[in-house]
């Protein structure tokens, strides 16, 4: 029988600080089937679940913030070190801040 699932708290807490962003939704994917962000109708990033997000910010950007693929991956453990896409995991108040700010920080280079 798997863990129970970690509390919604801290996923409501990142969807809560990124919710003022013009043109950013929350809603259910499509494809990955849980919530996703989607950037003037377009999906960028989705939850695999309450404590990491899977974001398209694009490889220079990762490479710029000095930014890993988390080794013990179990969504996506053959992703390509090229993939534009990167699993960002958070624990802590502190973590969700952080990740809001890369998230933020992709979707200027998208504007």
């Amino acid at each position: 029988m798997a863990p129970p699932s970690p509390p919604p708290i801290l996923k409501e807490a990142l969807l809560a600080r990124l919710a003022t962003v013009h043109g950013l939704e929350a809603r259910p994917s499509p494809v990955a089937g849980g919530t996703a962000l989607f950037f003037h109708g377009r999906e960028f990033a989705h939850f695999h679940h309450a404590q990491e997000i899977d974001v398209q910010m694009g490889r220079p950007l990762i490479q710029t913030l000095g930014l890993k693929a988390p080794g013990d991956s179990i969504q996506h453990p053959r992703r390509a070190p090229s993939s534009p896409w990167i699993e960002l995991r958070f624990h802590t108040p502190e973590e969700v801040e952080q990740v809001a700010a890369w998230i933020m920080e992709a979707l200027k280079q998208r504007s």
